[in-house]
């Protein structure tokens, strides 16, 4: 039987409290039948809906498609009140989740502790999936047996990191009450924050009380992104800012903004909330494919959840491969040659990625870095650029003799 693993708590005035919920939030152990009663022979439903939640286990998306496709019921529990829905909402399998939810996923079920999704989730820290949630209208503010809420199980089973922190900003931006005491201890999230030290989760909940609803949210929620102030933008969005509002100048939305500025905190909370990576602006760059340019395989991450168009070019008719090899990002080239990038993607001026860190790269070790990197994925050196010349001719005629030679040449 499968248990959650949990986290040992000792905490002044919480510990108790904390237990309790430890023990309560596990699923309990089945009951062993009598030996005279005879276990009922599974049905052909029981049988795929077992299957189901096998896969879910196993965050098996494809196995799960296939068997959603052939009736098995995403709600369907086993004696312990798991099913496929709730096991994506506490592991964090945010792919799965989405698959449960176009499935007919009961968004306000809840386990055998009357916990919704949204309080496994929060307890977890999976924000993102948090996040999936809230924007399929789930009950922000339900509180289960022991008295918790989803913000409160985030404090007193969390710790103090960026998961946690995403977490709770989410929840706060998306609606959630934050002051409310719990059942068990009658403590606020503030407090038992504070109560374990956690001066990050503090600082945000202390924001959240304290902080004034803007006059403008939608001015607001841009200068955040700007700024890189991940509680101004969490203010904005509760006081009800668009998303996608834009820049009157370069038409750019806050993910935009976030992205150019390098504010991953910033830019995490808005794709947990369903900004849209593959917005426009008036160049026809998109937050995604900008993370190219500047190079940040943390913003990269950051976006991977919001479910980018990987096949969407930039103003210049490249991938982010393209950009980024031209700059040197040898961090972000290791890291995108694992997506489902075009990495043979001819641009407009006649360059693939491999072609961009030859020819602009200058032949420093970075540059070799990304070429040996493209080679090991898959990428063709023979692709002749708008001159003809492969990649190994232009290392040639460029004297780059450590990249000819990495080349073949």
């Amino acid at each position: 039987m499968r248990r959650f693993p949990r986290r040992v708590l000792v905490v002044t005035g919480l510990a108790v409290a904390a237990a309790s919920a430890v023990a309560a939030c596990a699923p309990a152990t089945a009951p062993t039948p009598s030996p005279s009663a005879a276990a009922p022979t599974p049905s052909a439903q029981d049988r795929l809906d077992a299957a189901l939640r096998d896969a879910a286990w196993r965050n098996d998306v494809a196995a799960a498609a296939e068997l959603a496709g052939q009736g098995a019921d995403v709600n369907a529990k086993d004696d312990t009140a798991q099913s496929a829905y709730l096991v994506a909402t506490s592991e964090g399998h945010l792919e799965l989740l989405r698959l449960t939810l176009a499935n007919g996923a009961e968004i306000d079920d809840k386990d055998r502790w009357n916990g919704t999704g949204l309080i496994r989730a929060a307890e977890r820290g999976h924000g993102y999936v948090v996040g999936q949630l809230l924007q399929a209208g789930i009950d922000r503010d339900h509180v289960n047996r022991i008295g918790y809420q989803a913000i409160h199980e985030a404090v007193i089973f969390g710790e103090d990191t960026e998961t946690y922190h995403l977490t709770i900003r989410t929840l706060v931006a998306g609606g959630a009450e934050f002051e409310r005491p719990s059942g068990s201890e009658g403590a606020t999230p503030l407090q038992m924050a504070q109560q374990r030290g956690f001066g990050g989760s503090e600082a945000i909940l202390l924001a959240a009380r304290d902080g004034r609803a803007p006059s403008d949210p939608d001015e607001a929620l841009l200068a955040a992104a700007d700024a890189g102030d991940a509680d101004a933008a969490m203010l904005a969005i509760r006081a009800g800012a668009d998303l996608e509002t834009r820049d009157a100048e370069l038409q750019r939305t806050p993910l935009m903004h976030a992205v150019m500025t390098d504010r991953v905190e910033v830019a995490r909370l808005l794709v947990a909330l369903g900004a849209d990576p593959d917005a426009f602006d008036h160049r026809k760059d998109t937050p995604w494919v900008m993370t190219g340019v500047t190079g940040s395989v943390r913003m990269l991450e950051a976006l991977l959840p919001g479910q980018p168009d990987l096949t969407i070019r930039n103003r210049r008719g490249g991938t982010p491969a393209n950009p980024a090899a031209e700059r040197g990002h040898a961090d972000y080239i290791d890291r995108v040659v694992q997506l489902d990038i075009d990495l043979n993607h001819v641009n407009t001026n006649g360059w693939t990625a491999i072609q961009e860190a030859v020819v602009f790269g200058g032949g420093d070790e970075n540059a070799q870095r990304i070429v040996k990197t493209l080679l090991a994925a898959g990428a063709d050196p023979g692709i002749r650029d708008a001159q003809g010349r492969t990649a190994l001719d232009n290392a040639r005629r460029l004297g780059f003799g450590d990249i000819a030679a990495i080349l073949g040449g």
